[in-house]
């Protein structure tokens, strides 16, 4: 991955702060986020983190990852996420560890645990423990899966990442979509096997190709960042739009920001602002604030069609699917 040096840093290059400042510019940049305020808050987060404050390196990564005051760009956000764990700020540590995931709060839990909107699914009861263990030693692909997410989030068994790598490999090579998805997860992050992307695209599209959503968005956020295949929008466009289709929310999102950015697609603030909100009318919380800051540069008539275009698309792609 290729990391690039925001211009406002070169602009910034030289001015210092000093130790007692500092923290009173810190509490005015974050007093400008919450206002809404993106231009004074990159302004004075990058001041600061020029100077090595990790708390502004991680806001700075927030702000590129999200879109705010700046084009999404997640190559960006992961270049600040870096220099702020290396001064030691876990938060930023933990969106380094999980970028091709971005809406992965804790690993664990994103492990086909979490439904299409982020929310957790209940845990599995102990009679679904025995039940599983057995079906899954008699070679039921569906038991294999569910034993593999046992041992993954420590539900009944020891927490055992390998022993998650084993049942989830056994259930993908009978082609279980989920097992596929969650075992290229694994190698993604590194848990249980190895770190490798290209290991983890190669059970991406498995999934995808089976048409799992889920695996749809993660490998079209896979060609973005070119994590284990060449970046291509093009192909970023074709696998994030058939999640969305699906009514994937994360897909809607992020396919949002390939219109708001014209990367891959035309440029298209209605259409941005449509998959936003169809995203956001789901739970999916960037996806509202994205929609509301496009809002306020658009003019009216557009908004009125975004408004109707996001209409249109629910009914179509979303509500098939509830």
């Amino acid at each position: 991955m290729r990391f690039r040096i925001p211009l406002i840093v070169v602009v910034l290059a030289g001015q210092l702060v000093s130790h007692e400042g500092a923290a009173q510019i810190l509490d005015e940049a974050m007093a400008s986020y919450r206002q809404g305020d993106f231009v004074t808050a990159l302004r004075d987060f990058g001041l600061l983190a020029e100077e090595g404050v990790a708390h502004a390196q991680y806001q700075l990564g927030l702000m590129h990852q999200s879109g705010e005051g700046v084009p999404a760009d997640i190559e960006e956000a992961v270049m600040w996420y870096r220099l702020a764990a290396e001064r030691g700020q876990a938060e930023a540590e933990k969106w380094i560890r999980f970028a091709i995931a971005p809406d992965v709060v804790e690993a664990r839990i994103a492990l086909g645990s979490m439904d299409g909107n982020g929310n957790r699914a209940s845990e599995i009861d102990h009679e679904t423990q025995d039940a599983a263990r057995l079906a899954a030693e008699q070679g039921d692909p569906e038991a294999q899966h569910n034993l593999g997410l046992m041992y993954a989030v420590g539900d009944g068994v020891p927490e055992d990442d390998a022993e998650a790598v084993r049942w989830f490999r056994l259930a993908a090579e009978q082609d279980y979509a989920e097992a596929q998805y969650n075992l290229g997860y694994m190698y993604a992050v590194g848990e249980g096997v190895p770190e490798d992307y290209a290991e983890a695209v190669r059970w991406f599209r498995l999934a995808a190709e089976r048409g799992f959503a889920e695996a749809q968005s993660i490998l079209g956020y896979m060609y973005v960042l070119g994590e284990g295949v060449p970046d291509n929008p093009d192909e970023a466009i074709k696998w994030y739009r058939l999640a969305a289709e699906q009514g994937f929310a994360e897909a809607q999102y992020y396919l949002g920001t390939m219109y708001e950015n014209g990367t891959g697609v035309p440029e298209s603030l209605v259409n941005a602002y449509a998959w936003y909100s169809v995203a956001a009318a789901q739970g999916e919380i960037r996806s509202r604030d994205s929609k509301d800051r496009l809002a306020r540069t658009m003019a009216g008539s557009q908004v009125a069609e975004a408004q109707a275009l996001s209409l249109e698309y629910w009914e179509r792609y979303v509500v098939p699917f509830r």
